[in-house]
């Protein structure tokens, strides 16, 4: 990747903070509720109808095209902006659902799925962890049989993020009975109106139903829907991971610097117990220092994990390196932040506008277990990236 600006990247880059600061919407984002779920359709929509939407999606699905690197810069505007950005109900469609269905589905399907998701039209969640089967995957239980042309589906899901405000989902079941882990397992796409579904949301120490279970009672689902092959899902749902661990994060890692940026700017204005002001502390400013580095070098693992993505056409398993390391450094920084305001700011009734590092310290927890807890993405990275011997 050649990582100098061209004037047209500049060029880009203009364009996108000024369509930003005339667009980005005022009011904050509700905290509960349909009336989240509606705001987040409603940005989606606007970008998709002033040509934002889908900066690095393939020009022929809808996106505009553009290289690992604009969409880089656009998700540096977002964060410089304040922006809305894919973590809220639109991410699983935008960040991995969409990908997915681009790299492994069939024509039919990504003509009908992916204006729709483009355009916030469709939302989606994700059916992939169980009760028993969290980080260790391949241990899902929830069943599928094959009937005539269609797959007949029974089971129970768990952390389905916004599953109540789902259009579909992508759903990972077992098809073959007598198959064991990774084998015998079928990814397909799930219309959540179908007869059958019962969504009980969770309510969280985030003060809101992000999460559910899902219980599925002879849910028909037909075989066209199939993304991949029937029993060869394993290999999509590490695609759909690949994309969530990578690219699905690349606002997160470029928002995290904007977020040092503020704490460094609060611990020059907020005063500690001995009266100093925080910044003052050679404990706390070291640990936003090695903080502030440790972001950078995020920055530099994203380009590099944007590069290969645009050589291969999926992100590689270096994207759980990048995982890893932004949530332990949001950890990280949001554990100085606690320090510098004093730990009653733990204090929450669940308005994450009004309280913004209190809600940022509570998802932190959050953030190293979604996704793949971060001992996965320690395991990952020893097997796929490093090529270590399996631990027994």
């Amino acid at each position: 990747m050649d990582l100098h600006y061209t004037e047209a990247d500049r060029d880009f880059r203009i364009r996108a903070r000024e369509w930003l600061k005339a667009n980005v919407p005022q009011a904050p984002r509700p905290a509960h509720g349909t009336a989240g779920a509606q705001f987040d359709r409603d940005w989606q929509r606007k970008l998709h109808d002033h040509g934002w939407a889908g900066v690095a999606w393939p020009q022929e699905y809808g996106g505009l095209g553009l290289s690992g690197l604009r969409q880089v810069i656009w998700y540096e505007e977002l964060a410089r902006a304040h922006a809305p950005h894919h973590i809220n109900t639109t991410y699983v469609a935008l960040m991995h659902a969409g990908p997915t269905l681009i790299a492994r589905g069939t024509p039919e399907q990504k003509a009908f799925h992916l204006p729709r998701i483009l355009s916030g039209e469709a939302l989606w969640c994700q059916g992939f962890s169980e009760p028993n089967a969290g980080s260790d995957l391949a241990s899902i239980k929830t069943r599928g049989r094959i009937e005539g042309d269609h797959i007949v589906v029974d089971g129970a899901k768990m952390w389905t993020t916004d599953a109540q405000y789902g259009d579909y989902q992508e759903l990972l079941i077992r098809t073959d009975p007598a198959s064991e882990r990774h084998k015998g397992l079928t990814w397909v796409i799930c219309d959540m109106k179908t007869p059958g579904i019962d969504i009980k949301p969770i309510r969280t120490m985030l003060q809101d139903d992000h999460v559910s279970m899902v219980f599925y009672d002879e849910v028909r689902i037909p075989l066209s829907n199939v993304v991949g092959e029937v029993g060869k899902g394993w290999s999509t749902a590490l695609a759909t991971l690949s994309f969530e661990r990578g690219l699905g994060f690349i606002g997160d890692q470029l928002e995290l610097y904007e977020r040092v940026n503020r704490a460094i700017d609060l611990a020059g204005k907020t005063r500690i117990e001995d009266g100093r002001l925080a910044i003052e502390d050679d404990g706390v400013a070291q640990r936003l220092a090695a903080i502030k580095a440790d972001c950078i070098a995020i920055r530099a693992m994203t380009l590099a994990d944007i590069a290969e993505t645009d050589r291969t056409g999926e992100p590689g398993p270096k994207g759980s390196m990048m995982k890893l390391m932004v949530t332990t450094t949001h950890k990280a920084l949001s554990e100085v932040v606690g320090e510098i305001l004093g730990w009653s700011f733990l204090e929450f009734d669940g308005d994450r506008a009004a309280y913004p590092w209190t809600y940022d310290y509570l998802w932190s927890w959050v953030f190293s277990i979604s996704g793949g807890t971060n001992e996965i993405q320690r395991e990952i990275t020893a097997d796929r990236v490093l090529g270590l011997p399996k631990a027994r």
